[in-house]
């Protein structure tokens, strides 16, 4: 069962600022619109391969109902790296197949907004258990009306694509597992350590981008820089659990490689890469 990389998403604050931050790194901004519970709105930031990067901040002066995760979620996160969604052709077959493998989704659920311009879009969604796993997203109407073709996926930065996405998890084993229920005969991880460092790594295709699971491992010895980062990640799946750690974008000349300002990016992670 293919299930594609199809979007990650970036929470902020303040809507009108990170559009303004993100066009002042080179890319192309597009409006999405309030989500049909009216709880959250967003942006988008396509690319040629289809995929997008989905800022999302919560409608200013909303009262929260206490039914909605989402914007729960939203609201008391810090900005950064949120969610991350592979896309389905039927998202009710993915969660049957899913569940016959041992691993539970939550739906399908309704999912949808308003385009600036009064065009509702629909989809279905699916939630995990866990936070190290994937949304899943299927639409409902055509998926252009979702993520805009043409020039809004040009960028003044060079971004292509959405090369990888990196996770951090608290057990790689239990990880690669889950991972494996999900996507069965086609998920195919390559599993390593990295010399002299306390980290442990699997990587595998969602599509022509590679998802990277990144654990801490304390039975392991590092010095210097490895034990800087390795902290690091442990003091993150303290502070905010498992998730996206980050994303690098593809660019298609090595001129444009670079890391973005985190202050521009909303404490997300991104670099372009050739």
């Amino acid at each position: 069962m293919s299930l594609p990389l199809d979007h990650v998403v970036i929470r902020v604050d303040d809507l009108e600022q990170a559009i303004a931050d993100f066009s002042e790194t080179g890319f192309t901004v597009q409006r999405g619109g309030i989500h049909a519970d009216g709880t959250t709105r967003h942006a988008l930031i396509g690319f040629d391969d289809g995929r997008f990067l989905d800022l999302t901040a919560t409608v200013p002066g909303l009262r929260l109902a206490r039914e909605s995760r989402w914007a729960h979620e939203v609201q008391s996160s810090a900005e950064g790296f949120g969610d991350f969604a592979l896309l389905a052709s039927a998202v009710p077959d993915v969660i049957e197949a899913a569940r016959a493998r041992g691993l539970h989704y939550e739906g399908p659920i309704p999912g949808g907004r308003i385009r600036p311009d009064g065009t509702r879009i629909e989809w279905q969604c699916a939630v995990p258990a866990t936070r190290d796993l994937p949304l899943l997203c299927s639409d409902l109407t055509p998926r252009f009306l979702r993520v805009a073709v043409g020039e809004a996926r040009r960028h003044a930065n060079g971004a292509q694509g959405i090369a990888s996405v990196t996770i951090v998890v608290k057990d790689l084993e239990a990880s690669v597992k889950r991972y494996r229920a999900l996507l069965g005969g086609t998920f195919d991880a390559h599993v390593a350590a990295l010399p002299g460092h306390a980290l442990r790594l699997a990587t595998f295709a969602s599509g022509t981008a590679t998802v990277v699971l990144l654990a801490p491992r304390d039975d392991t010895p590092a010095t210097g820089e490895a034990v800087t980062l390795a902290d690091a990640l442990r003091a993150h799946l303290a502070a905010s659990g498992e998730g996206v750690v980050g994303v690098t974008l593809a660019s298609a000349h090595a001129s444009n490689a670079r890391t973005l300002p985190r202050a521009l990016t909303h404490g997300a992670a991104i670099e372009l890469s050739f």
